[in-house]
């Protein structure tokens, strides 16, 4: 089975955006543009060593699909090794391994459509919706889109000055509306936390539920659960809400690493099983044990190169189709209940219940 594609992009240019943030721009040589072509709230999944670990971290690209730029935006996170490595570290000019835009956090463009998008953003969950948002304006001319954007204050919004020569160049089409939770404005709907209790809000009065052709969300796990809770509750459709994902909740204090997950063996698990891997067409069987912690993990243990990034449940780089047996999820944070009800699975949270399994990578 032949190596998962990781490209080496040179850094194009790196932009600071915020005193916690910056942006990445790849220079795409020409035999790989269509590689890299993407649709826009797609992200790209990075690969480094640093500091003698390979790592892997997904960052959205928040370029529009029609600036002819690939560029991802990535802010600093306490005791964030990728992310602060990019922001201290990485040069114009330096090489970073790079695999093929992926992601579903988007609806087709249609262009002679006239919907009204909202999106919802909190922190650098911006960064997919800016892609999206670009595009919608650019190439759905008679559809418009409403942004609630929350940061802490002003100075610390990504973006700000791009946002704003987007609502000058789309005056009659692109409604923002800031919130900050640490600084003063004059309308009491701008202040505070994005929770359900501020969606409800703006849903109840400046941005009515029934408008809304379709809401995508994107920030911190409880902004995201809130918000999508307030829209479906607002009787926005279910078809219409998309969530895109950075991360999980946070534990309560005492209760461990953030992010890590115990993969315990479960009654109707298998004791072990025989596991075929397809991708790239080509076919690779492996063994499994009960006491393993994944599918994915018993995949790289035996020498195969599968996509994976966040191994938390989250990103979905390394989903994949059960196209033979039963396998349970530790836990889904990425996938609909479309693609769960397709037999679409993360490998990183799976384990078989059946003695024999086979996992297409190839499936989308």
């Amino acid at each position: 089975m032949s190596s998962v594609l990781f490209h080496s992009l040179r850094v194009k240019a790196i932009q600071p955006d915020t005193a916690e943030a910056v942006v990445v721009s790849f220079e795409v040589p020409q035999e790989l543009r269509e590689v890299f072509g993407f649709t826009q709230g797609q992200y790209l999944t990075l690969r480094k060593e640093i500091e003698g670990q390979d790592l892997r971290r997904s960052y959205s690209i928040c370029a529009g699909v029609d600036d002819g730029e690939l560029r991802v935006g990535v802010r600093k996170v306490k005791g964030g090794v990728f992310s602060n490595w990019i922001n201290e570290h990485l040069q114009p000019g330096d090489t970073v391994n790079v695999m093929a835009p992926q992601g579903r956090f988007f609806v087709p463009i249609e262009a002679e459509s006239k919907r009204h998008h909202v999106g919802i953003a909190g922190g650098s969950g911006i960064t997919p919706i800016l892609s999206i948002m670009k595009t919608v304006l650019a190439r759905e001319p008679a559809s418009r889109f409403t942004l609630i954007y929350g940061n802490r204050s002003l100075r610390s919004t990504m973006f700000k000055e791009e946002i704003e020569d987007l609502k000058d160049r789309y005056m009659t089409r692109l409604v923002l509306h800031h919130v900050f939770s640490d600084e003063h404005t004059d309308a009491p709907i701008n202040m505070g936390l994005m929770d359900r209790g501020k969606i409800e809000a703006f849903l109840g009065t400046v941005v009515p539920a029934a408008g809304i052709d379709h809401a995508y969300i994107c920030g911190p796990f409880q902004m995201n659960d809130e918000a999508e809770a307030a829209l479906l509750a607002a009787g926005v459709p279910e078809e219409g809400v998309h969530v895109e994902r950075f991360g999980i909740a946070q534990p309560a204090a005492g209760a461990g690493q953030v992010g890590a997950v115990v993969h315990e063996a479960k009654p109707g698990d298998a004791e072990q099983a025989r596991i075929t891997i397809i991708r790239d067409g080509l076919k690779r069987e492996i063994q499994f044990y009960k006491d393993q912690p994944s599918i994915l993990d018993c995949a790289s243990a035996a020498g195969l190169e599968v996509p994976f990034s966040c191994t938390s449940g989250v990103c979905g780089t390394c989903r994949a189709k059960v196209m033979e047996g039963d396998v349970r999820m530790e836990r889904n944070f990425a996938l609909d209940r479309h693609e769960v009800a397709a037999g679409f699975v993360l490998t990183c949270q799976a384990h078989p219940m059946t003695e024999r399994v086979v996992l297409s990578f190839d499936e989308r």
